[in-house]
This record gives C-alpha cells, sequence and structure tokens, in this order.
C-alpha cells in the first residue's frame, strides 16, 4: 500500500500529454473536417457526395487493417522514434489535402493519414503507460476521449468558418499546423527503447486486413451494387448476386479466420499480432462492443447532418458548424465531466443509462426533425444525445484500457483504433446507403401515385435514381426538360418529402442500433476503472 501512494506522489510534468492530446486531436479533426468541407468539394470537384464520403470511409478503413501491424512496429522499433515518422507523414497528407487537384487526390490523401494514424492510436495508450502513474494516468486516460469530442467541436466551428469565409481547402492548413505542433511536444515525452526481437505475425496482418477491407467495401458499396441483386453499376455479379454482400459474407470470414489462426499460434508459444488476452472476459469484449457502437452512431450523425445541410438544403459549412455546435459541445463537456461519476456509479450503470439516453435522442429526434435545425426540439435532441454519446466515448476506452497489463498496451491500442475506424468507415458507409437508399425507394413510391408528373417527365430526369440534390440544382435540371412551372414545383415538394422522410427513417433505425446496444452495456464491470495494471496473472482478468 506505502508503495503504491508513493508511486502515485510523483507527478511528472503534463507538457508531454499535451503532444498526445494534441495527436488524438489532430486526427479526430481530420475526420470531423472532412464532412464540413463535403459541399465545398463537391462543388469544387464536381462530385456526388457519396464520392466524398468514399474518402472518410478510407482514412477509417486503412486504419482498422494496419493498426495491428502498426502497434508491433511501435513495439519493435520503438514507440517514440516511430511516433515521430508518422506524424511528419500526416503532415504530408494534410499538404496533399490543400494542394489536392481531384477528389483521388483527396482519397490518396487520407489514405496517408490513415496509415500515419494506424501507429498514432495505439502509440497514444502505451506512450501514456510509460509516461504518467496513479491518478495522473487515469486523467490522461480519459483526456483522450475529451480530445475526439473537442476536436469535433473545433472541426465544425474553426473548420465551418474557414469553409464559409475562405474555402475548404484551408480548413486542412489547421491539420498541418497541429502536426507541426504535435512534432514539436513530441520531445518532451520518454519512452523505452524498441525490441527487435518483436515479431510480426504477417499471415495474421493479412488475414486481418483483408477481412476489414472487404467489410467496409462491401457496406460502403450496398447501396450502388446492390443490396442483394447486382445492379449495372456493379464490378462484377455471381449469378446476378450483387458483390457487396458476397464480400461482407467473406470480409466475416476472414476476420474469423484471424481468431483461428491467432489462437494456434498463441498455443504453439508464437507472439501473435494481438494478444487475445485483451478480450479475456465478458466485460471487455462488451466494451468492444460498445465502443464499435459508440463511434458506429458518431460517424452516421456526423456524416448525415452535413450532408442534409450543405447539400440538401444548400446551406454554408457554417451553418453546418452551428447546428452542430450544441451536439459536439455536450459531447466534449459530457467527455471531460463523466470521470467525476466513476466513484458513484459502475460503469455498467453508466452504459446502460447512456445508451438509454441516445435512443431516447435519436427517437425523439426523428418525430422532431424539420428543414429548420435551430429549433428547440431539435436542439435538445442534440444535446440528450450528446450527452449520452459523450459518456460513453470516455467510459468505454477507460473500461477496456484499465483492464489489461502494461505490457499489452499497445495491443489494447490497436483493438481500440481497429474497433473506433471500422466503425467509423461503417458508419459512414451505412449513413450513406442507407439514406440514399430510403431516398430512392421515397422517391419512386411518390411518383407511383404523382399525378402532376407524368413519366414522359420522369424519364428525362430520372428522379427515381437520384442522388441527394438541393432543390437549386433539381429546378437547374427540370429547366433543361420540357416541365411546366407547376410541375417543377410538384417535383421539388416531391424531393423534400422524400428526403426529409429518409432523414426521419435514418434517425430511427439508428435509434434500434442504440437501443440493442444496452445487451452489451449490461455486461460491462461493476467496478470503477483503476490504473493501468503492470501485470495480470493468469485467471485473474475474469
Amino acid at each position: 500500500m506505502t508503495s503504491v501512494t508513493t508511486r502515485t506522489e510523483v507527478r511528472t510534468s503534463w507538457v508531454p500529454m499535451i503532444g498526445l492530446f494534441l495527436a488524438q486531436i489532430l486526427m479526430s479533426y481530420n475526420v470531423s473536417a472532412l464532412p464540413v468541407s463535403l459541399g465545398g468539394m463537391v462543388d469544387d470537384f464536381g462530385v456526388p457526395p457519396t464520392d466524398v464520403s468514399t474518402a472518410i470511409v478510407t482514412y477509417g478503413l486503412v486504419v482498422a487493417a494496419l493498426v495491428m501491424v502498426g502497434a508491433k512496429i511501435g513495439q519493435r522499433v520503438g514507440w517514440i522514434v516511430v511516433f515521430r515518422i508518422v506524424v511528419v507523414l500526416f503532415a504530408v497528407s494534410a499538404v496533399t489535402m490543400i494542394l489536392a487537384p481531384s477528389i483521388g487526390w483527396v482519397i490518396f490523401a487520407q489514405a496517408l493519414a490513415g496509415a500515419s494514424a494506424a501507429i498514432i492510436v495505439p502509440s497514444l495508450v502505451a506512450l501514456i503507460a510509460e509516461n504518467y502513474r496513479g491518478d495522473q494516468q487515469a486523467t490522461a486516460i480519459g483526456s483522450l476521449g475529451s480530445a475526439r469530442a473537442l476536436a469535433g467541436v473545433s472541426a465544425f466551428l474553426i473548420g465551418g468558418t474557414l469553409a464559409t469565409l475562405v474555402g475548404w481547402r484551408q480548413v486542412f492548413v489547421v491539420v498541418l499546423i497541429l502536426a507541426v505542433a504535435v512534432f514539436i511536444l513530441s520531445f518532451w515525452l520518454r519512452s523505452d527503447k524498441g525490441n527487435p526481437g518483436v515479431k510480426i505475425d504477417v499471415v495474421a496482418a493479412i488475414l486481418i486486413g483483408a477481412g476489414i477491407v472487404l467489410l467496409t467495401l462491401g457496406v460502403n458499396n450496398l447501396n450502388s451494387w446492390g443490396l442483394l441483386q447486382a445492379t449495372s453499376s456493379a464490378p462484377f455479379d455471381i449469378g446476378g448476386i450483387s458483390p457487396a454482400p458476397i464480400l461482407i459474407v467473406l470480409g466475416v470470414v476472414f476476420v474469423q479466420l484471424f481468431f483461428l489462426w491467432t489462437r494456434r499460434r498463441t498455443r504453439a508459444g508464437k507472439v501473435p499480432l494481438v494478444s487475445l488476452s485483451v478480450f479475456g472476459s465478458s466485460r471487455e469484449r462488451a466494451a468492444v462492443y460498445a465502443m464499435f457502437i459508440v463511434v458506429f452512431m458518431e460517424a452516421a450523425l456526423n456524416f448525415t447532418v452535413p450532408l442534409y445541410i450543405q447539400i440538401v438544403q444548400g446551406r454554408t459549412p457554417f451553418d453546418t458548424s452551428l447546428a452542430m455546435l450544441p451536439f459536439n459541445l455536450t459531447v466534449f463537456v459530457t467527455a471531460t465531466l463523466v470521470v467525476r461519476f466513476y466513484t458513484r456509479f459502475p460503469p455498467r450503470t453508466i452504459g446502460m443509462f447512456s445508451f438509454g439516453l441516445t435512443t431516447i435522442a435519436l427517437v425523439w429526434l426523428s418525430f422532431v426533425v424539420t428543414n429548420n435545425w435551430e429549433t428547440v426540439p431539435t436542439i435538445l435532441g442534440l444535446v440528450v444525445f450528446g450527452i449520452g454519446q459523450g459518456a460513453l466515448v470516455t467510459l468505454v476506452f477507460n473500461v477496456l484500457v484499465t483492464a489489461s497489463p502494461k505490457e499489452l498496451a499497445g495491443d489494447v491500442g490497436s483493438v481500440r483504433g481497429t474497433t473506433q475506424n471500422l466503425a467509423s468507415a461503417v458508419g459512414t458507409a451505412v449513413a450513406g446507403a442507407l439514406l440514399v437508399g430510403i431516398l430512392t425507394a421515397n422517391v419512386v413510391g411518390a411518383l407511383s401515385g404523382s399525378v402532376e408528373l407524368p413519366p414522359s417527365l420522369v424519364a428525362q430526369v430520372d428522379l427515381d435514381s437520384t442522388n441527394f440534390v438541393s432543390n437549386d440544382r433539381l429546378e437547374e435540371v427540370l429547366d433543361e426538360t420540357d416541365a411546366t412551372p407547376a410541375q417543377v414545383d410538384a417535383a421539388v415538394a416531391l424531393n423534400e418529402e422524400a428526403r426529409l422522410s429518409a432523414l426521419r427513417s435514418g434517425l430511427l433505425i439508428l435509434a434500434g442500433v442504440s437501443l440493442l446496444a444496452i445487451v452489451p452495456a449490461s455486461r460491462l464491470p461493476k467496478y470503477r476503472p483503476q490504473e493501468i495494471p503492470e501485470s495480470v496473472a493468469t485467471g485473474e482478468r475474469e
């Protein structure tokens, strides 16, 4: 007991943590800045919004596919050395975004940023474990959750203002400045030297990488390639079946093969790509499931709202930042303050209560949301959702991190990175596919019952396969046809109703996902998250 007291009394400078805090903001700001820049990229490159969502998905996909390998590279080379290298690469990706001549370069830049983040993510946990102890360590771990939330606030406020007044490219100048600051502050960090004896399990890396890529590609293309039957946009088909569900099934198979291979390697006494003891108990597995759902919902909302405001309503990125401010600000405040409740309520109670809040908020929003995001009912719904989301972001991360010993900190970081970024990629992909799919179904249904819009006019503009478009854009298209003013008004009204209905249906589906998440939340531990243990004896994890 005395040794613990002595250890916690030694205070370490917070300057190194500022660098790690900014590194988390760097990654989160980059992701949050993409939806803010949605309208500018669509106008600049002349592409549909779903192409911009591909850049968001690409970032998450690359991080999720490579983060486990990144953890082993950090252990082998040394965390601080590899951390500095990848921060420089992140800066290069920011420069590429600023100068990008086409959407292809944007996607490449996000792939490069994702590869860099694949090492930054596990390094954050490992470097906190090496630089802080006791209460400082708990505070440092909790700050990563609040850093994600703060990045969301700053991206929508700063990014929205820059995108509106100057242009979307200047939004990523902030990413470049953050990368330079993180690189400079990294020289205050201390870290053990790497262990050249650490081996990278290439087979496991291929299996998990292929699984994540196949899963994400399948989900991202469900709408364009077809849910079951292949569309004309599908690159191939098997007996008329869309490749999208096939890729999803193959992805699940590869992930299962990864777990089988890793168990076999562990039994043989060899070092696995990631230690499965990180998933050693039902409580830790519950934390991973809860983390996936939390990030999934956040990514879906962060893509859906900017899509609707900028593309559908034709408003500015600054309008988007104002609309999202209640949510992002509430997430930040709650993520920072929730640690104060750990002494009074167990993680299980906080988790179930928080998922209950997000469910209620999403159901509420599905009924009250309108074309005006500044109404009191809408703001109230976003605030309640933000409270639940903010509490969950910090909670599930703390539970996962503090359940494993210090030597597995890199593995925990890689699991966190894989889970969060796969959830972010899938959440964005599902939001895009779901909303466009519902929109198309709504438009087709409305057209079949419309007397104002004859089939000849529908054939000229192909309304039943439209993506999300603004009223102005739709009117421009109709001006090139023989539509009468009355028919133009009818088409605009149909489009407005179909879009709003798609948004409400999407929010209800997210509410269903949130409700189901109460089940894994009920398996979270009853004890308060403590410090990262130095070691854990076999059998003590349960």
